[in-house]
Formats: structure tokens, sequence, C-alpha cells
């Protein structure tokens, strides 16, 4: 056997152990809240366990104690199963209403419609769309093609909801809606294995499920939650993949005569972690949120970074004296093919409607304008894609003509100018004292729920940077992969919706926050860390207030999203109620 790592040694992940005498930089990271764990067994730094609920609730209720042990094995299934079920009666329920098409559902709900019936999309004359609400079994679907500047996975999606349900409202929304549903499921379990905890990982979910952005563009034919949809599903094939990798090591390493699991840097640097489906299965995820909207690169880019330093952190616990060479030698070949070539082949295996056919936008650009080019000898159609694909790009990073709803990236976080999808102002009405009501759709996320995440933020980078917490940093790589390349293109024509991407990681910013002011539970190992005995009272007094107050700002939040809820389906209210809820003269 070799000789273990120092036990000194701090890892990038919390809960590797700091020993006795800490080094320079803990003692600098101490005054900035650094604060040393208590010693955890190997495995469990490994493979945390995951928290056990509690029997005080259910004796509450005079459950009987058989009936509340099946009652919390079922709630990891359960629970989130009960707020996805909320989450898609919010999302169905009318989901028809308004009967308009909406935005920029003038775009994609035709594409779709398209490209379900011939394979391509065709070239919709204008004014089309009220012919379509009044009989769109009499509007025939152009043969000439259309010029389109985004990939087709969202379109196909959009469209297998059409085929299924009409050309109408309800039918281009209706897989939106699925997909907006199940990411709340998805966000739930995401967040019970993030933080070993049932009860947290049903908070985010909960928080996603009242958050208006992402209500409302889940009641909308557009884009952009399809590739949320997509990036949040490979995110959390990631963290699946992070368990499975780290239990594989834990299995791995050796046990010493008292039954104690050792690190050992033998081990730690050169055990094969063998096939991972699951990370395989992200690329596939990732490929589809980039054939969906291109935005979808910068993320496969980002998760693919923040993987490999999981593997680093990983056999650094295990034991290894230089986990990067290890990871570099070991991991980092398999993980560059597990994604990006999976993810650069599900692209284009997405334009196959467009392959196959000999009339979709350029595809006959090799044969014709193309012939005669240094890489003629490459197939037409990939030539003619390649071409296709330069020529949208170029249409992308032009796109500076204004918009009345445009917003710079710096504002999303504080919902500085959102976007209005439809709006109606009806006369005559009773309920007003001015006669006048309003209608109106407003992609807004509940201001209460943001707002707060802007503080979850500051706070997860606080304990990415000083607590080393692999959690924080994960939150934290979600957020700036959907958010920060829109710095690099801030005189292009961007919205404040295209923030529904990150909108999942600012919940599970928010439920980190809320933990940490919920505050640990009796015996556990956070009351050790915070320096609390099992019966101090003062720990049970910082737990009930720690509670109030967490409760007190997740009941604003579902209060905040009813308050704005008449804005987010076009219900018509009276005027005055409509301005009443203008909080920002910027939102009007």
């Amino acid at each position: 056997m070799t000789s273990t790592a120092p036990e000194t040694r701090r890892g990038l992940e919390a809960g590797d152990p700091l020993g006795e005498q800490p080094t320079a930089w803990q003692r600098r990271l101490r005054r900035f809240g650094h604060v040393p764990r208590p010693e955890t067994p190997l495995r469990d730094r490994l493979d945390p366990p995951y928290t056990r609920p509690g029997r005080q609730v259910w004796s509450v209720f005079a459950v009987p104690p058989h009936v509340a042990d099946r009652l919390v094995r079922w709630s990891g299934w359960g629970g989130p199963l009960l707020v996805t079920l909320v989450a898609g009666l919010l999302r169905f329920w009318k989901l028809d209403q308004p009967h308009a098409v909406i935005f920029d559902e003038t775009y994609y709900a035709k594409d779709a419609w398209a490209l379900v019936n011939q394979g391509y999309e065709g070239s919709w004359p204008k004014d089309v769309d009220k012919l379509i609400l009044k009989d769109p079994s009499s509007v025939p679907i152009p043969t000439d093609p259309g010029y389109v500047v985004h990939p087709p996975v969202g379109k196909w999606i959009i469209g297998l909801g059409e085929h299924m349900f009409g050309f109408t409202p309800f039918g281009w929304r209706f897989m939106v809606a699925v997909l907006g549903t199940v990411s709340v499921l998805l966000l739930c379990r995401i967040g019970r294995r993030l933080f070993r905890s049932t009860f947290l990982g049903c908070l985010a979910g909960l928080l996603l499920a009242v958050d208006g952005l992402h209500f409302v563009m889940s009641r909308t034919a557009l884009l952009d939650l399809i590739v949320m949809f997509f990036v949040l599903a490979a995110f959390g094939c990631l963290v699946v993949d992070r368990d499975h990798a780290r239990r594989r090591l834990a299995d791995a390493l050796p046990v010493d005569a008292e039954g104690v699991l050792r690190p050992d840097d033998r081990i730690a640097k050169s055990l094969r972690l063998g096939w991972r489906p699951w990370r395989i299965a992200a690329g596939v995820m990732l490929g589809l949120a980039f054939a969906t909207k291109w935005n979808g690169l910068y993320i496969l880019a980002a998760f693919g970074l923040m993987t490999v330093l999981w593997d680093v952190g990983a056999r650094r616990t295990a034991g290894a004296v230089r986990p990067y060479a290890a990871v570099l030698r070991r991991d980092l070949t398999p993980a560059f093919f597990a994604t990006v070539p999976v993810a650069i082949v599900t692209y284009v295996i997405s334009w196959t409607g467009w392959i196959v056919t000999d009339k979709g936008y350029y595809r006959d650009w090799a044969a014709t304008e193309g012939k005669g080019s240094r890489w003629g000898w490459l197939p037409d159609w990939l030539r003619s894609l390649w071409h296709y694909e330069t020529q949208v790009y170029d249409f992308h990073v032009g796109l500076t003509s204004g918009h009345t709803y445009e917003s710079n990236p710096w504002s999303w976080l504080v919902l500085g100018r959102p976007v209005s999808y439809f709006y109606e102002e009806q006369t005559g009405c009773k309920e007003s004292a001015s006669g006048k009501c309003a209608s109106e759709v407003l992609a807004i996320g509940t201001p209460l729920l943001w707002w707060a995440a802007c503080f979850a933020l500051a706070y997860v980078v606080w304990r990415w940077l000083f607590r080393r917490d692999w959690r924080a940093g994960a939150i934290a790589c979600g957020v700036a992969a959907g958010w920060a390349p829109w710095f690099f293109y801030q005189e292009r024509t961007i919205f404040l919706f295209y923030a529904v991407v990150f909108v999942p990681f600012l919940c599970l910013a928010v439920t980190m926050m809320l933990g940490a002011i919920l505050g640990p539970a009796a015996g556990t190992g956070a009351r050790a860390e915070l320096g609390l005995t099992a019966d101090d009272p003062n720990g049970e007094r910082r737990r009930t207030v720690g509670a109030i107050a967490a409760g007190v700002l997740v009941l604003l939040i579902i209060w905040n999203f009813i308050y704005f809820y008449p804005l987010y389906t076009g219900a018509s209210i009276p005027d005055d109620l409509w301005r009443d809820r203008m909080w920002l003269d910027t939102w009007v």
C-alpha cells in the first residue's frame, strides 16, 4: 500500500478534513468567515448520506411510527411529485388564454407547424396570424423555404404539441408547458441530491413553480424555456455522475484493521472510473440545448470544466497527492469525448429534416454558389449546412436594431426591463372607476424571489470561496454559464426572458440561503460546525428563529406570485389595479 495523502491538505470541495495545524491560506480565509469543519468519515465525505427527516411532524398528527417510516421512505419521490402536480395545475390552467399569437410565437409556432409537416421551415406571408386563429385548416403551409436563425430542436418540440392538439394556441404551447412542469420535478430531485435533503429539494422546486418568468415562459411557445429544460437535465445528469464516480472511489479504497476507510494515493490517482453513462447523457442534453439556441454552447463549455474539477476534488479527497495530474491522465480525455463530440453529433442529427429534403433554405448552396470550393470533397449537405451556420452567426452578432423591451444583462437580476408579450385594453369595464380594464402577459420574474436571489448569489459566492462548498460552486457555475455570455454581446438586441435559462440555479441559490437561515437540526454535523452542542438551548432558539424567518420569506414569495398572477396570465383587471402592479417605471 502506498502512503496516504497528508491529512492537513484541504480540498476544493466541502467536507475535506482540516488537520490540526491550519495552513497560512486557511488562516487568511478565517478572517473572512472560514470555519474549519469537524472530522468527517472519509466515506461520508465521498458519498454523503441523505438527511433523514424526524418524526416530530408526524407525531403532531398522531401518525403511527410504522406509517411515518413508510411516508419518509416515499417522500424522496412523493414530495417532488406533489410539488410538480401544483406546478402542472398552474401551468396548464387555461393554457390557451390569451387566444392570440403573442410576441415571438408568430415565428416559432408557424415554423414548428411547417417542420412537422414537411421537414423544413416555410416562408409565411405577413398578417397570417389572424387567419390561423380563426381557421388554421384554411391556411396552407408555404412550400418556399424560410430563412430561420435558430436550430430546429425547439421547433420540433413545439411542433409535437401541434401535431397532437392542432395548430392552435393550446397546441403550440402544450409541449413547452410539459417541459416547464417536468423541470420543476427535475429541480426537486436535483436539489435533494445537492443538499442531501428532501425538504430543501422540494423547496427549490416550489420556488421554481412560483417564479413568474419561468411560469410565463412555460405558457408561451418560445425557445428559451426549452433550452432551460435541457440545461437543467444536463446538470442533473452530471450531479448523478459525480455521485457515482465518488462512490466507486470509496468502494475501491482500503479499510484498516479497525474498519475505517483510509485515503490511498496509489488507488486515488490510478483507479479508472469506467463507463459513465450519465456523463454521456449530459452530453446529449447539452447537444439538444445547443440545437435549440446557440447559447447552449457556452453552457457546454462551462459544465465540461465543472465536471472535470469535480473529478479533481474526488481524487484529492480519496488521497491523490497530485489530483490534477491524475485527472489529466485518467479522466480528461474520457470527459471530453463523453460530452463535446456527443453534443456535436446530437446537434448535427437535429438537422435531419433539413438534410433529407432538397427544399430547405440554403440546402442546395454547395451544388450552386459553393461549387468548386476547396472543401468540395466534403458532402454537399455538410458544406451547405456550414454555410447556413456562418450566415446565421453573422445575423446574430449584427442584430443591433432597437426594440422597446430590450434590456442590458446588468439589469436582469433586479428585473429592470421586463418584456410585455401581450397587452389589450378594454373600455366599458364596470369594475374600474375609469371604465377601463387591462389584460397583459408580462415576462417578469417574481420580484421578491429575484431580489432575494441577489443576496443569495452573494452568499453562494462567499460560501464557495471561503467555505470551499462544491454545491455553491456548482450553483454559481449554472448562473454564470447562462448569464455571463450575454455580456459579450451588449450591443446586440437582447431581452430579460433570456435569463430563464439560469432561473433554476437562482432558485437553488435562494434555497441554499434559506437552509442557512433555517439552521442545522439538533445533533447534526452542521450544528457542531457552528460550535453548538446538541443540548445547547441557544441552538434550539437559533433553529426556531431561523425557521420563522425562512418561512416568512417563502410565504412572501408565494404571496408575491399570487399578487402578480393576473399579469402572468393575461387576466383582465381594472386599470388602477394594473397600475398598482407597475412597481418600477421601467415595467410600463
